[in-house]
């Protein structure tokens, strides 16, 4: 082979690569509930969108990353309270812990699924038993 067609083939492996590298950090982090991401549109979700999953007893903050993910959880109980700060297009979703740590703050989600979101925590903790 010649030195041209060498380099097409390094150049197409490597855009593959990154591309089957792209698909696998973007998929849903569980399949149990829906997963709303950020918009690619926003900042700080350009590559690797934050996800976001509210389960029966839990919130998950789910950020892939090249190597590995960040994950922030906080158990239902301990939401005290849910804002949105929404935009023409996107909104923020700020959950506030009763513990007093800091609050995990969801970026560039569209307005519906952050109202989604406010939704589905009340949702669970209506549900929850009271103590």
């Amino acid at each position: 082979m010649d030195p041209f067609t060498i380099g097409i083939v390094a150049i197409v492996g490597l855009v593959l690569l990154c591309w089957a590298v792209n698909l696998a950090r973007n998929r849903s982090f569980t399949k149990e509930v829906p997963v709303f991401r950020g918009s690619r549109w926003t900042k700080g979700n350009r590559i690797w969108p934050t996800q976001v999953a509210v389960f029966a007893n839990r919130v998950v903050r789910y950020t892939p990353r090249l190597f590995g993910h960040f994950e922030e959880t906080i158990g239902i109980e301990q939401v005290a309270s849910v804002s949105v700060n929404a935009g023409i297009l996107f909104g923020d979703v700020i959950i506030e812990t009763t513990g007093g740590s800091q609050p995990i703050r969801c970026h560039g989600h569209r307005k519906r699924d952050a109202e989604e979101i406010r939704g589905r925590i009340t949702q669970a903790q209506a549900s929850q038993p009271k103590r």
